[in-house]
């Protein structure tokens, strides 16, 4: 895109983005498990819950009690790792793929609502 996003227009878009998920028929995360999820699928693994922990800057406990609730949800799930079996894995899944697609595809739409807004306010 031409022109650079400005910090209303990103809200704008973070906005519309989180309003559609939250409205469509599906896991409503909390910003701590969307942050959770997000970084394990967008970033470079494997993802241990020390790792995400110390990534992210909150306790163990909290990446724990995200990863129960994506693990519910099954958009993502621990499993032992093999290496050092007292370290738990964190895996994506075919379901938080999914889950992911569908965000990226709300958020280019919301995206091009705001230039479409923007371009009319001109």
């Amino acid at each position: 895109m031409a022109n650079q996003s400005n910090p209303d227009e990103l809200v704008g878009i973070l906005r519309d983005t989180v309003v559609a998920l939250v409205r469509r028929d599906g896991p409503d995360l909390s910003a701590r498990q969307l942050g959770v999820f997000l970084t394990v699928y967008l970033e470079g693994g494997p993802h241990t819950v020390r790792g995400l922990a110390a990534k992210l800057n909150v306790s163990k406990p909290a990446i724990t009690r995200a990863l129960d609730r994506l693990g519910e949800l099954d958009l993502a799930r621990r499993k032992v790792d093999p290496t050092d079996r007292r370290s738990m894995l964190v895996q994506r899944t075919l379901k938080g793929a999914a889950y992911l697609r569908d965000m990226k595809s709300i958020m280019a739409t919301a995206e091009q609502a705001a230039r479409k807004k923007e371009r009319q306010a001109a």
